[in-house]
């Protein structure tokens, strides 16, 4: 039992305790029915969440260095995009979902994690020669293929999160600078043909609404400017519990997933938004503290890849809603509706908890080792 107390992270459990209850709060203080179904099923995605957070703690994970492994995932992984576009649920017009009954289940969250897995396998290979530009292609084409999958469905959002997790984890890798610069203009240039040949019309007009949101507020750019409204009209303290006009009104669509953090806004105010801040400060700080104890270069990418990924989607998610990125229709880790990603969430820090475990032995063995030699 204090074995399996040790390998909790309790500063960063008691941290991403108040951020869901701030979530479940803010889906429930809309008293229609229909909410107090997502509530109740978002309770149950929380506590198996929390479950399998316990239940990989419990991990030996030294086994995910092994190629083969990680190969079999990457492989189920695709597998499972791919299909999506062949028998995926459509819902808000991304075919993004496979549908049982009443439980969806997204894909490209688990992939997430796979993808995260794979580069800190192939970074920590190859730490010595990160130097040479073919490892930026060869790891940017591992994540190409999820980076393409999740677009065709369309799901721009999940596109931008693997783009991100996938460029982090090359900064953090060891990139020249040089190569930075052509890794950019590689970018640019992929940008400029999504645009010319990949984006779809309501995905051009989410771009152009975030450089003029103010161009079309009544059609295209309603829910943008719908969003700072709701962020804005909070003022200092927040209008109470309940009481947030223009969720309650439906002026602000999907409060519940795409725009939590505007909803929780208006209700809390600038004092609830900083306590929000402060919290996600400590569960980034402890992520990156666990991470810099890892007891190789594959545990310590590990760590900083969820960190980009978890920072990658509160970023984005508060960037939309406060006007200042496009939206992509990205959920709030921890806070927004829906079980998928509050189970990839999970799963990726009980992977982290699971791999302290042993890292703590192999800073033992080496600190033992450095002064016996002395």
């Amino acid at each position: 039992m204090k074995s399996f107390l040790r390998r909790i992270d309790w500063i960063l459990f008691a941290a991403l305790l108040p951020i869901l209850a701030a979530g479940l709060v803010t889906i429930r203080s809309f008293s229609v029915d229909v909410n107090q179904v997502l509530f109740w099923k978002q309770v149950g995605s929380i506590v198996v969440s929390i479950g399998v957070f316990f239940a990989l703690s419990l991990v030996d994970w030294r086994f995910l260095r092994r190629s083969s492994v990680i190969m079999v995932l990457y492989g189920l992984a695709s597998l499972m995009l791919t299909a999506l576009l062949v028998v995926g649920h459509i819902s808000r017009g991304a075919q993004s979902w496979f549908r049982v009954g009443i439980f969806a289940f997204e894909p490209v969250d688990i992939a997430k994690i796979v993808l995260i897995i794979l580069l800190a396998k192939y970074f920590s290979r190859r730490h010595i020669e990160i130097a040479h530009i073919r490892h930026i292609f060869v790891s940017g084409a591992y994540a190409l293929v999820f980076f393409l999958l999740a677009l065709l469905q369309p799901d721009f959002g999940s596109s931008l999160i693997i783009f991100a997790i996938w460029f982090g984890m090359v900064l953090v890798s060891g990139i020249s600078k040089k190569h930075l610069f052509l890794v950019l203009l590689g970018g640019a240039v992929v940008f400029f043909g999504l645009w010319t040949f990949g984006f779809r019309e309501y995905q051009k007009e989410r771009i152009r609404n975030f450089i003029n949101p103010f161009a079309d507020t009544r059609g295209s750019g309603y829910n943008a400017f719908q969003s700072m409204v709701a962020a804005g009209s909070g003022q200092v303290l927040g209008k109470g519990i309940g009481y947030g006009t223009q969720s309650r009104l439906n002026f602000l669509p999907e409060y519940q997933t795409d725009f939590i953090f505007s909803a929780f806004s208006e209700e809390w105010g600038f004092v609830g938004v900083m306590l929000l801040f402060v919290l996600w400060g400590i569960v980034i700080w402890r992520i990156l503290y666990n991470t810099l104890r890892g007891a190789s270069n594959f545990e310590i990418l590990f760590g900083m890849g969820l960190a980009i990924y978890l920072m990658a989607h509160f970023v984005i998610h508060v960037g939309m809603n406060i006007g200042l990125l496009p939206v992509t229709g990205l959920p709030l880790p921890f806070m927004s509706y829906g079980g998928s990603h509050l189970l990839a969430e999970f799963t990726g820090l009980g992977i982290l908890m699971g791999m302290g475990a042993y890292s703590r032995d192999a800073h033992k063995d080496e600190i033992r080792n450095e002064f016996s030699g002395l």
